[in-house]
C-alpha cells in the first residue's frame, strides 16, 4: 500500500474570511485560544512561524493531565498553504511516543490548505492532508486504524476554532 493510501483527509467550511482564519492559525495567541480538544487548556507555547521553525505546546486536561506536542514547519506559502512534521514531544521538545498508543508513529507529516470560499470570500474551507512520516509498517497500520478519532479530534478542534471566530470582532 503506498503511503498516499494511508493519508487522512478532512476539511471544514468556516465563516470567517482567508487572511482571519490564516492569522488563527499562524499566530502564537490565536492559536493557543482555540487548538485542541473542548475542556482543554494551553499553559505552555513556544512558536516560531518559519521553516524548520517550532510550535511546542503543552495540551492540559479538565483533570490536569498533561500531553506535550510539537510541529516543525516545513513549508509556509501565506495564506494558502501550511505543512509541518506533527509529533508528541516531551517539556524540553524532545520526541515521544503518543502517550495512549506506543505503536503510533514517531511523527507524522500534516499539510493544512486554506481557499476563500462564499460568494465575496467571506468563507474559508480548510482541507488537512496527514500521513505518517518516516514510519515502519506496524506505525502506518496504527496511524490507519486510528483515522476515525483522528476525525473526532479534528472535528472538536474545528468547533474550537468555530467558536473562536465567531467571537471576534467583525467589519
Amino acid at each position: 500500500m503506498s503511503q498516499a493510501d494511508d493519508t487522512f483527509h478532512i476539511s471544514h467550511t468556516v465563516d470567517a474570511p482567508l487572511d482571519v482564519v490564516w492569522k488563527a492559525y499562524t499566530e502564537q495567541e490565536p492559536l493557543m485560544a482555540w487548538f485542541g480538544p473542548s475542556g482543554f487548556s494551553m499553559p505552555f507555547s513556544r512558536f516560531d512561524l518559519r521553516p524548520k521553525g517550532e510550535f511546542h505546546y503543552c495540551l492540559r486536561t479538565p483533570t490536569g493531565f498533561e500531553m506535550w506536542g510539537k510541529w516543525t514547519f516545513v513549508d509556509i506559502v501565506a495564506p494558502e498553504k501550511l505543512s509541518m512534521i506533527v509529533a508528541f514531544s516531551d517539556a524540553q521538545g524532545g520526541l515521544t511516543r503518543h502517550p495512549m498508543s506506543a505503536a503510533w508513529p514517531l511523527q507524522t507529516l500534516s499539510t493544512t490548505t486554506f481557499t476563500a470560499a462564499g460568494d465575496q470570500g467571506e468563507k474559508t474551507h480548510i482541507h488537512i492532508a496527514w500521513a505518517p512520516y518516516e514510519s515502519d509498517a506496524d506505525e502506518i497500520a496504527a496511524f490507519r486504524a486510528g483515522h476515525a478519532s483522528m476525525a473526532l479530534g479534528c472535528n472538536g478542534s474545528f468547533a474550537q476554532l468555530d467558536a473562536y471566530l465567531a467571537q471576534l470582532p467583525r467589519p
